[in-house]
């Protein structure tokens, strides 16, 4: 008994490989040049009879599959089995890639099978050969198959019937559902059909409780097969005489909907399910062509592909919204009757599938989440530098090998900054400026760009807080005008400088440090919340505008931090605040994660109180208020005072740590 295997070192044809250890005979491999590792992997899960697999090098693009007339000749009459499982199953793929591999190549695989005399040539080809078939697909049927115009199951079609039509050999076609992992260890090398589904999952499962109820898409019916099923039920059935020119559909007898399959994986992964699922037939009276008509409209593809994305599926995948297909397999359960081999329920072992994509393929596991990886040689500009959180920020990035330029009124403070990032190793560049006088951030933005060109990063760090009751500040308008005129003004003239260059280089990010205090009513914090919370306002315009040239925009709403900022308020001494160490962790992640706004669970709790409950929110903070004094100078009295803090007053700042008061 002999085999050839196309595909041998893929997915499929690896595990069938290791079902056929239990059984006699060499197993020739086609190997690419190249792939002499992949094979020799394959060799060591194979065990103590690697000897058995014998590498033949060769091609799938060319006719025979490369093989030259002496290698023909040298294997001709020991091959029984012709396994052809190379092809690309991935929808995702060119149209270009899909005819090339999975028709040239069943061509080539057939015209080889016929030069070594092969007594049967195994075809795996797919369900998808069905197209999307409105109805039961049976195992018989294949010139009844339609709308199978996308490439994925065009090509997977017309391999089919050059098998069915030019193959001279006796065939076998097995057609084989969605493939996912081992059923017993859920291992799978690759990302595709339902695990598209699984990081949208895993981020819900991150932001809410299992039991929170969402609402969701009921969607087709979906078949999923495990693929020690598949492996398991080929072997049998190819082995069993009396089939020749038979298909297999290897398929579940349960076939799920979306909705009903994301639940399941849901519930492996202790993730919140759908417990309302919209069908999508209700929205079958709307006419085809208008909804063609809609979905194609650029904008509306844009808002599709951007959704998509961020949910880590493919374009695609809107295809399978309504899933008209359901396979029947009796031929397949008959063949395997009596043989122990079935396909297990999918709700009994989908919690392997979740552990071992969790474990071993989730994307983040890929990624470089080291700030090293995410800020070396960078160019980094941070303003207010010379201290508190600007300064303790451009340590660790330029300790992490950021190029980092900093910005302050103080050429001694910057000095010292300097001497310490020396001192780590790092590298930086000083530049004075006042942030509150536009022309001052003009001259900056221009020494920059010509030193260095652009930057990578802007941290708008630099501001003013003010702690003044607004009855205290009737005749202190100037208190508004300069806290906007920094927080506000100056930070908004930088982005403007040196946006530009981030935009014809699409790449850039800006970093801007607001408040806890912009997320929830903030008594005393007018002047200083209203310049932060038209700060945010404005980064959010700018990031819808620059959301396609690749220039980010982040928002830290930093909760109180025990900075010189907040050293004229005594009352701070004795309340617990953040350290600039912890509040450069928000920095750092905003550097590694670039998303739209971080903010504490505190700050994020308030918003929603503020949002659902406003007038309660507002007599919360009122009481806060009222249990808080404005200090001495904010009442205009130089004097130094001594204030005195009450168990209740440090409870409650206990309890909102982080927030002004």
């Amino acid at each position: 008994m002999g085999y050839f295997i196309t595909g041998g070192t893929g997915f499929l044809g690896r595990n069938f490989i290791e079902k056929l250890s239990q059984r006699e005979g060499t197993i020739f491999v086609l190997t690419r040049a190249g792939s002499e590792e992949k094979f020799a992997a394959l060799q060591t899960r194979f065990g103590d009879n690697s000897e058995r697999l014998v590498p033949v090098l060769g091609d799938l693009r060319q006719p025979n599959l490369g093989l030259d007339a002496e290698t023909i000749a040298e294997i001709s009459g020991q091959v029984q089995h012709f396994c052809h499982f190379a092809a690309i199953y991935d929808i995702a793929a060119s149209a270009e890639q899909q005819s090339a591999t999975n028709i040239d190549g069943t061509r080539h695989a057939i015209g080889l099978a016929q030069a070594l005399k092969a007594s049967c040539f195994q075809h795996v080809s797919s369900i998808a050969a069905g197209g999307l078939y409105n109805g039961t697909f049976r195992e018989d049927m294949f010139e009844e198959a339609e709308n199978y115009e996308h490439p994925y199951f065009a090509t997977k079609h017309e391999s089919e019937r050059i098998v069915r039509e030019e193959c001279q050999v006796p065939w076998r076609i097995y057609r084989p559902a969605m493939v996912v992992g081992d059923s017993q260890t859920g291992e799978i090398d690759k990302i595709d059909g339902a695990y598209y589904f699984f990081k949208s999952l895993q981020k819900m499962r991150k932001v809410l409780p299992p039991w929170f109820p969402l609402i969701g898409i009921e969607g087709g019916k979906f078949n999923v097969v495990p693929v020690d099923y598949v492996v398991a039920a080929m072997d049998h059935i190819a082995h069993l005489p009396g089939h020749d020119g038979d298909c297999f559909h290897l398929s579940d007898p349960e076939h799920y909907s979306m909705g009903r399959l994301i639940n399941i994986f849901a519930e492996a992964g202790h993730a919140p399910r759908l417990s309302m699922r919209l069908d999508m037939r209700m929205f079958g009276f709307i006419p085809s062509f208008v909804r063609d008509t809609i979905a194609g409209l650029p904008p509306i593809k844009r808002v599709v592909s951007t959704v998509l994305a961020d949910m880590g599926l493919p374009d695609s995948v809107t295809m399978f919204l309504n899933y008209p297909t359901r396979y029947d397999n009796r031929d397949t359960e008959r063949a395997l009757k009596g043989s122990g081999i079935s396909c297990p329920s999918l709700p009994d072992y989908a919690p392997v599938i979740w552990d071992y994509w969790e474990r071993k393929l989730d994307p983040d596991l890929f990624i470089d989440h080291s700030l090293e990886g995410n800020i070396k040689d960078k160019v980094v500009l941070i303003t207010g530098a010379s201290s508190g959180i600007g300064k303790a920020s451009a340590i660790r990035l330029a300790e992490a090998g950021a190029h980092v330029l900093l910005v302050a009124r103080s050429a001694d403070k910057l000095a010292e900054t300097a001497a310490e990032i020396a001192e780590v190793g790092g590298l930086s560049t000083s530049y004075t400026a006042d942030v509150s006088d536009m022309e001052d951030c003009d001259r900056l933005v221009a020494e920059v760009l010509a030193a260095h060109g652009f930057v990578d990063i802007l941290l708008n760090n630099a501001g003013r807080s003010i702690r003044r009751s607004i009855e205290l500040s009737f005749d202190r308008f100037h208190d508004f005008e300069r806290t906007m005129q920094i927080n506000y003004f100056g930070a908004v003239r930088l982005i403007c400088g040196f946006a530009p260059s981030m935009l014809a280089r699409e790449s850039g990010h800006v970093i801007n440090m607001s408040s806890i205090s912009a997320l929830t009513p903030s008594p005393r914090f007018s002047a200083y919340v209203a310049s932060k919370s038209a700060l945010d306002a404005w980064t959010r315009a700018a990031a819808v505008e620059f959301s396609d040239r690749n220039v980010r925009f982040t928002t830290i709403n930093m909760p109180l931090v025990r900075t010189p900022m907040i050293a004229a308020t005594t009352v701070y001494d004795s309340m617990p605040v953040l350290t600039p160490d912890e509040a450069v962790d928000m920095v750092v992640e905003a550097v590694i994660k670039k998303p739209k706004r971080i903010a504490t669970p505190m700050g994020v709790g308030l918003q929603v109180m503020t949002a659902l409950a406003p007038r309660f929110s507002e007599v919360v903070m009122n009481v806060v208020f009222r249990m808080f004094n404005d200090s001495a100078a904010a009442k205009g009295d130089a004097t130094p005072e001594k204030i005195e803090v009450s168990n209740e007053q440090v409870a409650l700042a206990s309890l909102m740590k982080g927030v002004h008061f």
